[in-house]
């Protein structure tokens, strides 16, 4: 598992760096989108991996078990967890208008436009996180210090929260599948559409853009397909049972449901890695300045070395 958090921490930073620098050939929306996604499964791997989970397991007492830190933690998570989600829905819609509404295109696929999307969903996954702040209560006090982060009993109890973890469960990830496959849905439709009339045109001739179409359709199949499968389990379990279990104790390492709720949690982390992966491994100039940095820093190595 730590092998997996390490390459998202790898990925992510590297993806960051090469998307920045603007040479992947990719619209300056588009390169906004991604490295915006980037940040937030980069964010969420800090804080959910390194901040809380080899913290809790591996690292003596300090200042991040104490509760008003340990329930920030949680907040600033599920913040950068639906921005990541919420970003790729974003990109997906924005691909959908570039490539099936050509009116719109001009004025809704612009750097301008990236930028208040990516702010506002910002915005609205913090407002959206802050009510987790209050889940949680001490469950010692050392010195007039709380430590540790234990559920109020309310949270078990309350019609409220009950409401609001299904409100939770279904604005993300249920509805953000639901907008990514139908997207893309209707972009490959309009694709596939496409293609029969251009060879009709064409006399069944060799099409570059037909070819560079199915790669498209290709990549939203493998983006949708990741997606899902990655947080299917998370939904499954999310929706049949209430969250618990976050102290690893003993008693719990043998139920199957603890084992369920952790295989989706690993599984939902994994997704943190895999976006960067798919998007930016598929592009043959992003893969070129990714052998060009290695290039770079084989060579400063070897002048350092001498």
């Amino acid at each position: 598992m730590l092998t997996i958090y390490s390459l998202s921490l790898s990925v992510n930073s590297l993806a960051i760096v090469i998307l920045s620098r603007g040479k992947c050939g990719l619209s300056k929306c588009v390169t906004r989108y991604l490295v915006a996604m980037a940040v937030a499964d980069l964010m969420v791997v800090i804080i959910e991996v390194i901040l809380k989970r080899i913290n809790n397991i591996y690292l003596p007492m300090n200042f991040l078990f104490i509760t008003p830190i340990c329930a920030m933690k949680l907040v600033t998570k599920i913040a950068a967890l639906d921005c990541s989600v919420w970003f790729t829905v974003a990109l997906t819609f924005d691909r959908f208008v570039a490539i099936c509404c050509q009116s719109l295109k001009s004025r809704y696929c612009t750097l301008r436009t990236a930028n208040v999307i990516i702010a506002t969903v910002c915005v609205v996954g913090c407002l959206r996180s802050i009510p987790f702040y209050f889940m949680y209560e001490p469950q010692i006090i050392i010195n007039n210090i709380p430590y540790f982060c234990l559920e109020t009993s309310a949270y078990y109890t309350s019609p409220l929260w009950a409401a609001y973890e299904w409100f939770d469960s279904i604005l993300t990830p249920i509805v953000p599948i639901f907008l990514i496959l139908l997207c893309n849905a209707l972009t490959v439709k309009y694709i596939i559409k496409s293609n029969i009339i251009r060879r009709a045109l064409l006399n069944n001739a060799d099409d570059p853009e037909s070819e560079n179409r199915k790669k498209s359709m290709i990549l939203l199949f493998t983006l949708s397909g990741n997606f899902i499968l990655l947080w299917a389990t998370y939904v499954i379990h999310s929706l049949n049972w209430r969250v618990k279990n976050y102290n690893y104790t003993d008693k719990y390492y043998t139920n199957p449901t603890y084992i369920n709720q952790q295989t989706g949690y690993m599984l939902q982390l994994l997704s943190s890695c895999t976006n960067s992966c798919i998007y930016g491994l598929t592009q043959r100039k992003f893969r070129e300045e990714l052998k060009n940095g290695v290039k770079y820093l084989v060579t400063l190595n070897g002048r350092l070395c001498k």
